[in-house]
């Protein structure tokens, strides 16, 4: 497999790998900055990928156990700057004559060393600008993860296969390491053109003082796995049907009487409730309403589409019937949720009263 396919398959595994990252790396961000700023997104989610693809570099391509098996050695180079040695010895190159150069920069024992470089050389860069890594620092760290690659090697994928099927090679940790290096120098002349990574953070918690509809929704989704969890907890205590209504009193009215207005999920990502009046009486309202309106309604919605296909004798188009009542009410959250993204103020919320307040400019305060 070449370089460039395995570049293609760290591009195709890219999107699966990101979706995993994408849930913390949102909850992180809503924490630390009340926002997602498309800088930092496209910064961290190309480091992702960069990631992933000198991975791919590295143990690509898979051999069969057959033929891990039949490589019985040696499986570590010990000498280091055998690559010097090894370029004037096997490379026909010759100073005085122009013609060798071609064919010496073609020779593995030159472009392998320039390609474990250059390969790390973006590593640095990153640990420089984003992640505010001294000198001192973007060594070890380029050492460390050049190590990790050639333990990847040495292990044979990890113990997966018998024997390791590349050579681990302290020449490949003093090219890493100097990739990084000279990617450190060359952020350092870069950087004055770029943003700055306190630029970002200042522009970040500034966007963070409004609560953006994605903002909206992840504290939405956040509060209810955390109100789940909480349920099964108090479960252990309560053993009837009174469970839910008292896990959802306490986790959705009390904690927010008592902890200005805001669940545990809207603290943790930097918002709390406001009602014009009555607060407490109109957020239960308000949570007994969107219930109703978002599960007892479409539920209700399909009992009817049931009720007239039994009331006019209508099997023969069942399918046609729920399949149409399913759609209306696929759509009618899409529209809600299309609503909520762009930060529309939906009936209900007037009706009550109600709006999300940022507390991230309180918090840095």
């Amino acid at each position: 497999m070449s370089y460039v396919e395995a570049i293609k398959t760290a591009i195709i595994a890219f999107p699966f790998i990101a979706f995993l990252f994408t849930i913390p790396f949102m909850l992180h961000n809503y924490h630390k900055y009340g926002s997602i700023h498309f800088l930092r997104v496209f910064i961290i989610y190309t480091f992702i990928l960069y990631l992933i693809t000198i991975y791919f570099l590295v143990i690509l391509p898979l051999p069969t156990f057959e033929e891990a098996l039949k490589n019985t050695g040696p499986y570590i180079n010990y000498i280091p700057f055998k690559f010097i040695t090894d370029f004037i010895h096997e490379t026909p190159f010759v100073w005085s004559d122009p013609s060798t150069y071609l064919s010496t920069i073609t020779h593995s024992s030159f472009y392998v060393v320039i390609f474990n470089i250059v390969m790390f050389i973006p590593f640095g860069m990153y640990l420089r600008y984003y992640f505010k890594c001294s000198f001192k620092k973007t060594v070890l760290y380029s050492l460390l993860l050049s190590l990790f690659f050639e333990l990847t090697q040495l292990t044979g994928l990890y113990f997966i296969y018998p024997n390791p099927y590349r050579l681990c090679d302290i020449d490949d940790l003093i090219q890493n390491t100097l990739g990084g290096i000279l990617g450190f120098l060359i952020m350092g002349a870069l950087d004055r053109f770029l943003p700055t990574r306190e630029k970002i953070d200042e522009e970040s918690r500034k966007m963070g003082e409004n609560v953006s509809g994605l903002r909206r929704i992840t504290v939405f989704f956040l509060d209810i796995i955390l109100y789940l969890i909480f349920t099964v907890i108090l479960s252990i205590f309560i053993h009837n049907k009174w469970l839910f209504p008292i896990s959802f009193l306490i986790y959705y009215v009390l904690i927010p009487l008592i902890r200005d207005n805001a669940t545990i999920g809207m603290r943790f990502l930097n918002v709390k409730m406001e009602f014009k009046k009555l607060g407490f009486i109109f957020n239960i309202l308000r949570y007994i309403f969107i219930y109703f309106y978002y599960v007892i309604l479409p539920i209700g919605f399909m009992i009817f589409i049931s009720y007239i296909r039994n009331y006019y004798h209508l099997q023969g188009i069942t399918f046609i019937l729920y399949g149409g009542g399913l759609f209306i009410i696929l759509i009618f959250y899409l529209i809600h949720f299309i609503l909520l993204l762009k930060n529309k103020k939906i009936f209900y919320d007037k009706l009550f009263g109600f709006r999300f307040v940022s507390t991230i400019s309180l918090k840095e305060k």
